[in-house]
């Protein structure tokens, strides 16, 4: 497949991007607002001539925001528009960047070529910051077009995703041929970007710049203090976080075992999709246990024994009033989610199995003992009980976890000397 029967097969397709939209529009009805902006019609005003930065959905958005304030630091002149693809992830963007008048922002229009000209033409960027593995052909020719150089920050490229980039050859190696850095987390990463035609002088290993997370201590000052008027210093609290569907009713049950042994025990479950705050709300009732739901602001008592995370942009904080986390998205074959949030917060970490979107990651933590990995319900109850029992055992993963942290920063700086070289050439 070249790049004009892709774009002819997504005009054809057209019909089911919009069954597609209505579809998701029923659980979540943010997505039926805004479609002009899909289509790069009714955009915000925009002021041309600055950066722009792509992030897909909420976790990108929360890796890139140490990106974008630095470049709005080194840049005081610039205006930095950023897009992405879903509600939640618009919602997180505002929130972020709420305060900040040089940062524009706008759904990123569907990948056709006209649609693509009429979104670059308005913002004219100098420089175009993809995050992670968001490729979009048509987006990416016309920046080669106008001479706007696209950079893939913190990318990764798992075994599986450069397999199916392969099949493409003919859609894939052009693409990448166009693009002006690749700033990688690992070397088996850097090869196969090489290997699908990435241009050898355009590829470096810069590391994930999710190891340069930073800890605001008034957030750790604010979860003791939530967890005082909780009256719950001593009380044995743990966090499901970013749990997907099929996962919760294994957190359930593994919590219902843990109670056997520790009545009081708290667990906080924190739902990767805010369309399913809900069913998993009800899920919880259903299964007997006493819930409290964390947006309605109802204090947590010594009978609740689930609080449900269901706000946005809380996730660190919620990590911060746990003594443990497992987090979600790896007891199925998703891929996992972000294991150095509870690191960085000096938290023990759980997983399950599938962790193929952070390997190295979890390699690292794995080996430095800072990661436990189990398969079902049982194995987390008995994972989540040894670190409430045993808390030297707890505290030398949480201080690995911090160590491994520490040994890989430095990421962001070296992402941010390689787009300073495309902005200033």
């Amino acid at each position: 497949m070249n790049r004009t029967l892709y774009t002819a097969l997504f005009y054809l397709g057209l019909p089911l991007v919009a069954i597609r939209l209505w579809l998701r529009a029923r659980k979540a009805p943010a997505y039926a607002k805004r479609i002009g902006e899909r289509f790069s019609l009714a955009l915000p005003a925009m002021k041309p001539d600055g950066l722009w930065v792509h992030a897909v959905s909420v976790g990108e958005s929360i890796a890139a925001a140490p990106m974008i304030r630095a470049l709005l630091q080194r840049y005081p002149t610039l205006p930095i528009t950023v897009t992405c693809m879903t509600p939640t992830g618009s919602e997180r963007i505002q929130a972020l960047f709420a305060n900040e008048p040089r940062i524009q922002h706008c759904y990123l229009p569907y990948d056709l070529p006209c649609a693509a000209a009429r979104f670059l033409d308005r913002a004219r960027p100098k420089l175009a910051v993809i995050m992670e593995t968001e490729l979009w052909p048509n987006h990416i020719h016309q920046c080669a077009k106008r001479g706007i150089p696209v950079a893939l920050a913190n990318a990764r490229l798992s075994e599986r995703s450069a397999k199916g980039y392969g099949r493409f050859h003919n859609l894939t190696r052009p693409m990448l041929a166009e693009m002006s850095l690749f700033a990688v987390q690992t070397e088996a990463e850097a090869q196969r970007f090489r290997d699908l035609g990435a241009r050898p002088e355009t590829v470096e290993v810069t590391g994930s710049i999710k190891f340069d997370l930073t800890i605001d201590p008034q957030l750790l000052q604010r979860a003791a203090e939530l967890r005082g008027q909780w009256q719950a210093q001593d009380r044995p609290v743990w966090i499901a976080a970013s749990t997907h569907e099929g996962e919760d009713e294994v957190v359930l049950d593994a919590h219902r075992r843990l109670l056997a042994n520790h009545p009081d025990a708290l667990l906080i479950l924190v739902p990767r999709h805010p369309e399913r705050f809900n069913p998993v709300f009800e899920l919880c009732r259903q299964k007997g246990f006493t819930t409290v739901r964390r947006s309605t602001g109802e204090p947590v008592t010594a009978d609740t024994s689930v609080l449900l995370g269901d706000t946005m942009g809380e996730l660190l904080f919620l990590y911060a009033l746990a003594d443990s986390a497992f987090v979600g998205g790896s007891l199925v074959p998703n891929g996992g989610h972000n294991l150095l949030e509870p690191a960085a917060l000096a938290k023990p970490v759980l997983s399950g199995p599938h962790l193929f979107n952070f390997l190295e990651i979890a390699a690292q933590l794995r080996s430095a003992g800072a990661l436990a990995e189990v398969d079902d319900a049982e194995g987390l109850a008995l994972a989540v009980q040894r670190l409430f029992e045993l808390p030297r055992d707890a505290q030398r993963m949480a201080e690995a976890g911090l160590k491994v942290m520490r040994t890989n920063q430095g990421a962001l700086q070296r992402l941010l000397d390689g787009l300073g070289r495309l902005i200033e050439r």
